[in-house]
């Protein structure tokens, strides 16, 4: 009897069910991530390491005029940054490869304001390749900062500045890959050395670099990178650095009438939009102590273990990922008291 029921009860249902199996899901509300921002997401911790002659001058933004004889860390080694990040959560780090200052961590063929011409390994060392290899030895992703603003430079504010700046993205992807993220910073312009002329330069932010074509030349060199900015396209600012993305948090914009360093716009990076026409998920950035780079005077100020879980709730917690500084000291390593504190995520 019960295996009449059976049957009766397969013949019934049978080809309901089948009639359910091809049934097309319902088409996407709004924009969707793409595989590389879904990756991206999946990360939810990022580290930022901020280190250049600023760390020996006791500054946050160097003026361009430093020496680069200033840049001489006894102990450096990226494998104990790569370690300690590894063993607390994170997935990858972000080294500031040029700062505002113009000193490069990698010795570019484009300008002699770089590691070659420092007491580091008496010019031989390479700081950004450091970094890529410890990456890749503890399983890390590995992303760039390459500030669009340059002190030093002579020709900043001229269309050869940003065929310098070109050359210079041009040999990170080219020498240092795969490259996860390149983060580009807002400030742009001002008061600085500049090759000697010691003026104040301002640009035109939303039109000068050219970002298009920039981004066009390195997504040809690295299909799958994800762009940083203010405006994207992939990953936005997220209004402040205090690691906390909005209460209410979409990660949609519309970004057509952004650009990087567009000031008025942090309370719409903090929250997006609602009915954005982009998936551009926010990317919350602040620091373990008061400022960006290594100062001694704040050993003593370094975030808490609470206080860095609190800022993990308003960030992760919102559908955003975390990206925490930790600048290594004038011996180029994390300070103590900065790698007892992050605990594991």
């Amino acid at each position: 009897m019960k295996s009449f029921i059976y049957l009766f009860l397969w013949i019934c249902f049978a080809p309901v069910s089948a009639q359910v199996l091809q049934v097309k899901p319902p088409a996407p509300v709004g924009p969707l991530p793409s595989p590389q921002q879904l990756e991206w997401h999946k990360m939810e911790l990022t580290a930022f390491v901020h280190f250049t002659t600023n760390t020996f001058t006791d500054k946050e933004w160097g003026y361009g005029d430093e020496s680069e004889t200033v840049f001489n860390p006894t102990s450096l080694n990226t494998e104990q940054w790569a370690e300690v990040l590894k063993d607390a959560g994170f997935k990858m780090i972000i080294l500031t490869t040029k700062h505002h200052d113009g000193f490069c961590l990698w010795p570019s063929k484009y300008t002699e304001h770089s590691v070659k011409n420092s007491p580091y390994k008496n010019g031989k060392g390479d700081v950004v390749k450091e970094t890529s290899d410890a990456a890749k030895k503890f399983g890390l992703k590995f992303g760039i900062y390459l500030s669009p603003w340059d002190r030093n430079h002579a020709h900043y504010g001229s269309e050869m500045y940003v065929q310098y700046y070109r050359n210079q993205l041009k040999e990170l992807f080219t020498q240092y890959g795969p490259i996860t993220e390149m983060w580009f910073d807002g400030a742009n312009g001002g008061d600085g050395y500049y090759g000697g002329a010691r003026e104040s330069r301002h640009i035109d932010r939303a039109t000068y670099y050219d970002w298009p074509s920039t981004l066009k030349m390195v997504t040809g060199i690295e299909p799958r990178v994800l762009y940083f900015s203010d405006a994207g396209p992939n990953i936005r600012w997220v209004g402040n650095e205090k690691g906390r993305a909005g209460i209410t948090n979409w990660n949609t914009l519309t970004p057509d009438t952004l650009y990087a360093g567009q000031s008025g716009i942090e309370g719409l990076l903090e929250t997006g939009s609602e009915d954005g026409s982009h998936w551009i998920p926010a990317e919350c950035d602040f620091s373990i102590r008061p400022g960006w780079f290594y100062h001694a005077a704040e050993d003593t100020k370094v975030k808490s273990p609470e206080q860095l879980f609190d800022i993990y709730l308003t960030s992760v917690g919102r559908g955003s990922n975390m990206l925490l500084n930790i600048p290594p000291d004038r011996r180029g390593l994390f300070h103590e008291t900065d790698v007892q504190a992050p605990g594991r995520f």
